[in-house]
């Protein structure tokens, strides 16, 4: 059974940097697709930043050149390194993962992270 563990959420003034994890657990060969979704208040969730293998970085107009995702295969753990921050970006962070593990194919989503950013 693959598990998704997220961290690194918290509250922050703007301007600020924060970055956020997400630690896939189990049987897993490899993650296939990645990416990080946000829901602010009242709002439909949205996706931030994703990769798929085969294809190219994507993000979102708002927070393209202060948001990076990469990831880290030997920990199977993504990060969402977020600068510069803004009262706007003040959501639960979601992490997606489509993993290959031992039972096949796994779409996934973390427990979701906090993230406050104040004015």
């Amino acid at each position: 059974q693959v598990q998704l563990v997220e961290s690194g959420g918290g509250w922050v003034q703007a301007g600020g940097s924060l970055r956020l994890s997400c630690t896939a657990s189990g049987s897993i060969f490899s993650i296939k697709a990645m990416a990080w979704h946000r829901q602010a208040a009242g709002k439909q969730r949205e996706l931030v930043a994703g990769l798929a293998d085969g294809s190219s970085l994507n993000y979102a107009d708002s927070v393209k050149g202060r948001f990076t995702i990469s990831r880290d295969n030997a920990k199977n753990t993504v990060y969402l390194q977020m600068n510069n921050l803004e009262p706007e970006d003040t959501a639960v962070y979601y992490c997606n993962l489509l993993v290959h593990a031992s039972g096949g194919l796994s779409n996934k989503w973390g427990q979701g992270t906090q993230v406050t950013v104040s004015s």
